[in-house]
């Protein structure tokens, strides 16, 4: 899709503050009819995808049990499940066995030095929950899962717009995940494209981007 002497540019899209109210296809379908053309790329951000499904939950409202406080305290602190409430969402999300054998998982892992074991067997959608997510007020005191079904939702926003879409994970420190794609780009040149976040959850308040091929 890329072709050569040409490079991709990242166009930021400003919304209003998506809520579980809101419809994300046709959100992104509104907000990006004046500036997506086929041949383009839009890429939207996961977090407010998954607030639009009613998938995010404030920390002080989650009750969490033995098992989560005690889960809790062996994530790195830096990491998504590394309290009581995200780890309860979590053992919620996929249920009690899977996440205590991903727990064993984890700690044999430790013991010959591998990591992401967790994941690997109790789901790598738990990687997907943003613990008090880096995201705009008042989502800023959330626990945000990762969004249900992405493919559907790129499907309808492609069959809507004819422009190629993909739903992204992307943090500061240049680590892309590609939830789900429709229409035609290849996954690893997306992921070169995004390592820089054109994408704002803050202030910002662009959840949305469209990549566009100019003259190099």
């Amino acid at each position: 899709m890329n072709r050569q002497g040409f490079l991709w540019v990242p166009i930021p899209v400003r919304t209003h503050l998506i809520t579980e109210k809101d419809d994300i296809v046709e959100v992104v379908v509104d907000y990006t009819s004046t500036v997506a053309k086929p041949g383009d790329i839009i890429v939207v951000a996961e977090s407010p995808v998954a607030i639009s499904q009613g998938r995010a939950f404030l920390s002080g409202s989650v009750k969490s049990g033995i098992f989560a406080r005690f889960l809790s305290k062996f994530p790195n602190k830096d990491g998504s499940l590394a309290t009581p409430q995200a780890m309860q969402l979590a053992i919620d999300e996929v249920g009690t066995y899977r996440v205590f054998l991903g727990a064993i998982a984890a700690a044999l892992g430790k013991a010959v030095g591998r990591s992401g074991d967790f994941y690997r067997v109790a789901g790598r959608e738990l990687a997907k929950i943003d613990d008090i997510a880096g995201t705009l007020s008042p989502f800023d005191r959330y626990i945000v899962l990762g969004p249900k079904n992405p493919k559907e939702i790129t499907d309808k926003i492609y069959e809507k717009t004819g422009v190629t879409t993909a739903i992204a994970d992307i943090n500061d420190i240049k680590c892309v995940d590609i939830l789900a794609i429709s229409g035609e780009v290849s996954e690893k040149e997306i992921m070169d494209i995004l390592r820089n976040n054109p994408l704002g959850n803050d202030d910002q308040q662009t959840p949305l981007a469209v990549l566009k091929q100019v003259p190099n």
